[in-house]
């Protein structure tokens, strides 16, 4: 993890050096660890038709001719597509002659990469897992980049995107959940506001992975997390600048407006939000302001932050809190939105179900590992094991057993069998193929080692990478003086005369366990303008109400063991080693502003 901060903090002093697609074609590169097969991936080739759009797309909705096509797939989680094929089967034969009480969920996804590079494909570490979790359909779509495509041509790319979903493929806006990270996180709240700005329908909720949403990179984490953060600095002049890549000659005309900077805009009457973020990323702050406008502008909110995370960490899957987040995301789609969206999503079934399975069960489908890249092998080969051809009577049985949400609270958090085993039970708690979400989300228990140690022969091979990263980690922690940590004498310790008790705990120094879970609380950090620079007066001012008033909204903060609590104002402690602490959640109640 620290290699990869160093390499991406550099890459703007030498982006002289290369250009956009040298770049683009670096970061196409497939991932190199060799892991099982874990979902199923369709590419789909759509045309772009007029759909009769206004506002600011209305000019360039009249200018398509049917001619242009827009490029995206679907991922399917090898569980999830089977329990599909078990239904289509079943429809076919005339044995599912019922209205479907499943109501299932599709994640539109739009992939982030500063608006000028990264696709669908390169984003699957990010798209398999969300989808295995929320065992639904997801369709990622690949908009047009700049510089060649121009704001507000992503946008119009997302909307195409959207309405394909809803008006061609009859899928109901209510089951709909859009999601994106990073630039697609801002795009994804650009799409929210440019449909209810023109009366069109809303999805159900949106899920945002580390969204940018100001474009005026006006708070202060810009420059108090880029030591620590993934993201480089952008550069005055810099032909890879991405704001200026994405604005182009109009950036004084739309650098504040809504669709481009989202956070300058009004969030009145959007669906609910999942915000997550980094501690140490750059864009913390103003993700800490997003949360808190939304929250007073009526918007039902779940803001998390995830303490010593990078920006977008969740596309990181070796790291416990990447797990976590994407266990939060289960828990609110299928916990949180069915009591706050303002529709209740509908069984599929008709034209919709039947276009869904034209679509993603052809011959195109190709079965994709966890690190996202293509086996080779069509969806023949997608073969279901010996758990999955169970009758759903003994399968049922065995879950009596266990608790209600395994995936939520199992007993193995390990990251290779949680989320690259094809054999894991990440996608849900499933009784006869139907997942049954959670009320609620508990954090996973605190394993002790032994326990964890006498576990490993049973495992998959792969355990051993992550053993590896895990002793990286302990190594680097021991060298790392902010990374070792003095552990007080036990409080309130009595003398006692038993030979058997114990004797006080003495101070020693001890390593931060990269894997054990213990729960902590802090406040969350205190948005600021920067001082480096000019800051736009619309985010200072949103800075100083939310100092004066404090937050609107309640934040979950994620915080790595053998960390205690940290005060507003106090000097927080960054490790050098950002990537294999285990977290564990704790929610902090904010302060409602007076009126």
């Amino acid at each position: 993890m620290t290699l990869l901060s160093s390499i991406m903090r550099g890459v703007s002093r030498y982006s002289h050096l290369t250009d956009i697609d040298t770049i683009r074609m670096l970061m196409n590169i497939g991932g190199l660890v060799p892991v099982p097969s874990d979902a199923l991936v369709t590419p789909v080739t759509f045309s772009v038709r007029k759909r009769q759009l206004k506002g600011i797309l209305e000019s360039f909705d009249a200018a398509e001719a049917g001619s242009r096509e827009l490029c995206g797939e679907w991922v399917v989680g090898k569980k999830t597509w089977h329990r599909l094929q078990t239904e289509w089967k079943a429809r076919k034969e005339g044995r599912l002659t019922a209205k479907p009480k499943r109501k299932e969920r599709v994640v539109f996804y739009l992939h982030g990469g500063a608006y000028y590079m990264f696709s669908a494909a390169t984003h699957r570490l990010v798209t398999i897992p969300l989808a295995k979790y929320l065992d639904a359909r997801l369709f990622a779509v690949d908009y047009r980049l700049a510089p060649e495509t121009r704001f507000p041509g992503p946008l119009h790319d997302a909307v195409s995107g959207y309405f394909r979903l809803i008006e061609d493929l009859h899928i109901p806006p209510e089951n709909i959940v859009v999601a994106g990270d990073s630039a697609g996180g801002g795009l994804a709240l650009a799409l929210l506001m440019y449909l209810r700005d023109n009366n069109y329908p809303l999805p159900s909720g949106a899920i945002l992975l580390s969204p940018w949403v100001d474009l005026t990179m006006s708070c202060e984490s810009w420059d108090s997390n880029t030591q620590y953060d993934i993201v480089p600095m952008p550069q005055p002049g810099d032909h890879l600048n991405p704001v200026a890549c994405y604005l182009g000659e109009h950036m004084e005309q739309y650098l504040t407006h809504p669709y481009a900077s989202p956070l300058f805009g009004d969030f009145k009457g959007l669906p609910p939000l999942l915000i997550q973020a980094g501690e140490v990323e750059v864009l913390r702050d103003e993700i800490t302001l997003l949360a808190h406008k939304a929250t007073l502008a009526g918007v039902e909110v779940r803001h998390e932050l995830y303490e010593d995370m990078v920006h977008v960490f969740q596309s990181l899957p070796f790291l416990e809190a990447s797990k976590l987040a994407f266990i939060s995301c289960h828990d609110f789609v299928w916990s949180f939105l069915p009591k706050y969206q303002s529709r209740t999503p509908q069984p599929l079934e008709g034209p919709a179900e039947k276009g869904l399975e034209n679509e993603i069960d052809n011959d195109a489908a190709r079965v994709v590992r966890g690190d996202g890249t293509e086996t080779g092998a069509g969806r023949e080969s997608m073969s279901q094991s010996s758990e999955g051809r169970r009758d759903s009577a003994s399968y049922r049985r065995k879950r009596r057993s266990v608790s209600p949400t395994p995936t939520l609270q199992g007993d193995d958090p390990s990251w290779d069998s949680k989320y690259l085993s094809s054999s894991s039970d990440d996608e849900g708690d499933l009784e006869a193929g139907v997942l049954r979400p959670s009320r609620s989300y508990t954090p996973p228990p605190t394993k002790h080692p032994s326990i964890r140690r006498s576990s490993l022969p049973k495992r998959p091979s792969l355990a051993r990478l992550r053993s590896t990263f895990s002793a990286i980690a302990d190594a680097a922690s021991v060298s790392a003086s902010d990374s070792t940590h003095i552990l007080p004498a036990r409080p309130h310790q009595t003398p006692s005369n038993d030979p058997k008790s114990s004797p006080p705990l003495a101070r020693r120094r001890s390593r931060i366990s990269s894997l054990s879970m213990t729960p902590s609380s802090s406040a969350p950090p205190e948005p600021a303008i920067r001082r480096s620079q000019y800051s736009h007066p619309d985010v200072t001012s949103l800075c100083r109400q939310w100092v004066s008033s404090g937050p609107a909204n309640m934040t979950t903060t994620y915080k790595p063991d053998g960390q205690g609590p940290l005060q507003v104002g106090a000097k927080r402690r960054h490790s050098r080693t950002l990537s294999l602490s285990a977290f564990s959640g704790r929610t902090t109640q904010g302060v409602t502003p007076s009126q």
